[in-house]
């Protein structure tokens, strides 16, 4: 394995101060693995110029990514037709497809993983062309982060505090989407505080909430809210937090290739992965199946 080793030095538990720290630490794992991988730590604003670098190196087979969500989603854009292995090792605060995908959370036990695990090829989903590795959302989480940015920009807040401050002031008044959805050749009309797209279905039921038990079935799942009024609103969320959604009485889902979602306004603000970025309507989601070859632990492997 010829491996280079770039570690999101914004990421969740990784900062300026115990950057040169954790490069030290994921070097000392990587060597007692056997593996002597070249581990930099990278600005955030620096990562994705490194993995396009990554990708394009003859000398390089795996590319493994230390940090969030945000960071692998960074790192898969970059070595999606590379021919490319990506490695994880979760460093962010949510770590949702590293869960998902069964890699340990403990920094040692993901680097074995990377060192002793069996390629898996895994979906990538689609928004206008932009690869999303877990999920992607219009209306009102969307609407949360730029409240949050806001709050930070203008009042110093801290991450947490902000986003919590946004939640409560989006709940106040929460946007409601007229959307146009077309499957195939059959479009519906609702009127929804959310639309959301996931890599694979996602499970919601009780305790497992957000839980995808498979990253390799070749769909999308499609999950529209049903109430749309402001207390209908507030009541889905809290039932989110106690992990009681009822598919029958909270939202509709269904499972895609692709779908499209129109609406009557030019730019849509639309999360991927936890990041928001601003496109043209309608926005076309695809799936990409077994577009990304990642290292996984041999027991989730197929």
């Amino acid at each position: 394995m010829k491996a280079i080793v770039l570690l999101n030095c914004g990421s969740g538990s990784v900062d300026g101060s115990k950057a040169d720290a954790e490069t030290a630490r994921v070097a000392d794992a990587f060597r007692a693995e056997g593996l002597d991988a070249a581990v930099r730590a990278v600005p955030a604003h620096g990562i994705q110029e490194a993995a396009r670098a990554a990708a394009s190196s003859p000398d390089i087979d795996t590319v493994v990514f230390g940090g969030g969500d945000g960071t692998l989603n960074t790192g898969a854009t970059a070595l999606l037709d590379s021919g490319k292995t990506m490695g994880i090792l979760p460093l962010g605060t949510f770590n949702h497809f590293a869960k998902d995908l069964g890699v340990p959370l403990n920094i040692e036990d993901a680097v074995r993983t990377v060192a002793q695990g069996l390629v898996r090829r895994v979906d990538v989903g689609e928004a206008n062309g932009r690869p999303f590795l877990n999920n992607s959302s219009i209306g009102f989480y969307p609407e949360m982060v730029r409240v949050r940015d806001e709050l930070r920009r203008h009042h110093g807040m801290r991450k947490g505090l902000a986003m919590l401050t946004a939640a409560r002031e989006v709940l106040r008044e929460p946007p409601f989407l007229r959307v146009d959805l077309r499957v195939f050749d059959d479009v519906t009309r609702v009127r929804t505080p959310f639309v959301f797209v996931g890599n694979n279905r996602y499970e919601m039921k009780l305790f497992s909430l957000g839980a995808r038990a498979a990253l390799d079935r070749g769909e999308l799942s499609l999950y529209v809210a049903r109430n749309a009024r402001r207390w209908g609103i507030v009541r889905l969320i809290l039932r989110g937090l106690v992990g009681r959604l009822r598919q029958d009485k909270d939202f509709e889902a269904i499972t895609v290739p692709h779908v499209q979602v129109g609406m009557h306004r030019g730019v849509v603000r639309v999360a991927l992965d936890g990041e928001v970025f601003r496109m043209e309507s309608p926005i076309r989601y695809r799936i990409r199946p077994a577009a990304l070859r990642v290292l996984a632990p041999p027991a989730a492997a197929p």
